[in-house]
């Protein structure tokens, strides 16, 4: 059989030698259930297409395995938490390699709203007064270096205090070293009250009144180019995901390929210049 042509999205050998040891042990922890009949790194290489052109899985290329197959590998993956995993395990070498500690001490945050598809119900939607979209919103958490630490995917209408306190709840539980966070103006008083009681001392950064132009915010800066990198992928740029979780899988899948990039010194194809 003749191998098929490789897309742009397609993992290379060195980023799937990053991602193949996680997969491997999820499929041999589920062996038995049923007999393997897909490569994993053809699967992976599907999800990826999915999430870098955003097209519909039942769009899928006929050289990648059935969309329903890709689709289920996919829920699973992300029910079981594999893509959480592959995301802290990406970020922790990319820390490393960039002379830092695995776990990080500080961390940003930050929100953005996105318009939804049909598919998603409408009670998981809600209205953004201030973006004045109608849809969902995603609540990051990102460390210093604009690696993604966790994301929470609400309706639109969820206050960025609201958000920013479930993350900020996430990280004590799950990065206890992080004693330091970053937001913008956004997140109010009861928030940086929460904050303190977790242990993490919640600095606001006010953007700059007396500037009529376009002004970098220190620390800010960083999130934001992370949201704007994300945006390189077509299916965040607007929720197609029927369930939240779905949709903060597709957060993770971005975050994976972006990160397996930055490790294995892979430029990131823009729609602009290819």
């Amino acid at each position: 059989m003749q191998p098929r042509r490789r897309y742009p999205s397609d993992l290379s050998d060195a980023r799937w030698e990053l991602i193949r040891p996680t997969l491997e042990t999820w499929r041999a922890a589920r062996a038995g259930i049923r007999r393997p009949t897909h490569d994993l790194r053809d699967l992976m290489d599907a999800i990826l297409y999915v999430d870098r052109t955003g097209i519909p899985w039942r769009y899928l290329p006929h050289d990648f395995p059935p969309w329903q197959s890709v689709y289920g590998y996919f829920a699973t993956w992300q029910k079981d938490g594999v893509f959480d995993r592959l995301t802290g395990l990406l970020r922790r070498l990319a820390r490393e390699a960039e002379g830092r500690s695995a776990e990080p001490s500080a961390c940003l945050l930050d929100s953005q709203t996105v318009k939804t598809s049909a598919t998603v119900h409408l009670a998981d939607q809600g209205f953004d007064a201030a973006k004045k979209i109608a849809g969902r919103k995603r609540h990051l958490a990102t460390d210093t270096l604009g690696l993604l630490l966790t994301v929470l995917v609400t309706a639109a209408g969820v206050h960025d205090s609201t958000g920013g306190g479930h993350l900020l709840d996430h990280l004590a539980t799950h990065h206890r070293t992080i004693t330091k966070a970053w937001a913008d103006a956004g997140y109010k008083n009861t928030v940086i009250e929460h904050a303190a009681t977790r242990g993490i001392d919640l600095e606001v950064v006010h953007r700059t009144t007396h500037s009529r132009t376009f002004t970098i915010q220190p620390r800010r800066w960083v999130i934001e180019r992370t949201l704007g990198r994300l945006m390189h992928h077509r299916r965040p740029a607007r929720d197609y995901e029927t369930l939240p979780a779905r949709s903060e899988a597709m957060i993770h899948i971005a975050a994976i390929d972006l990160m397996s990039r930055r490790l294995t010194g892979e430029a990131t194809p823009n729609w602009r210049g290819t």
